[in-house]
């Protein structure tokens, strides 16, 4: 789907092919490198694919959190990631300091059934430093 610019909303574009987020808002256009998922594009409940398709920041996590604060089941552990941390737990998969979670526009693509992004738990959040972005992970 190609960008366009938001106008008077804020626009957040994905494009796994690129591996980059697009942020438009107004005259402004910002851009992240960000990694999708390893096993590529799909709407899929169980598929651990990044979903295609429209989507809206159904919720905002963190935003009085300090930077890095590490997050399981989308709240806030207390704990603040550090090199440390990850060695004592090199299974976790790390989300740090912000969550916004995504909620399908689209039924039946990426809304509703067994391809709910919402239900599938589909977010934007941090990583550490440390991980290469612009790949999928």
């Amino acid at each position: 789907m190609p960008f366009a610019k938001a106008g008077s909303l804020p626009l957040i574009e994905i494009s796994i092919a690129d591996q980059c987020l697009r942020y438009s808002y107004k005259d402004t256009v910002l851009q992240f490198p960000v990694s999708t998922a390893l096993l590529g594009a799909g709407e899929e409940e169980g598929s651990y694919k990044t979903p295609r398709g429209w989507h809206r920041v159904v919720a905002a996590i963190g935003a009085n959190e300090p930077l890095n604060m590490v997050f399981r089941g989308r709240r806030a552990t207390g704990e603040i990631y550090s090199a440390a941390l990850a060695q004592e737990y090199p299974e976790r998969d790390w989300i740090l300091s912000r969550i916004l979670w995504l909620q399908g526009l689209e039924v039946g693509h990426n809304r509703m059934g067994k391809v709910d992004s919402m239900r599938r738990y589909i977010y934007i959040h941090g990583t550490p430093d440390s991980e290469a972005m612009g790949e999928p992970k």
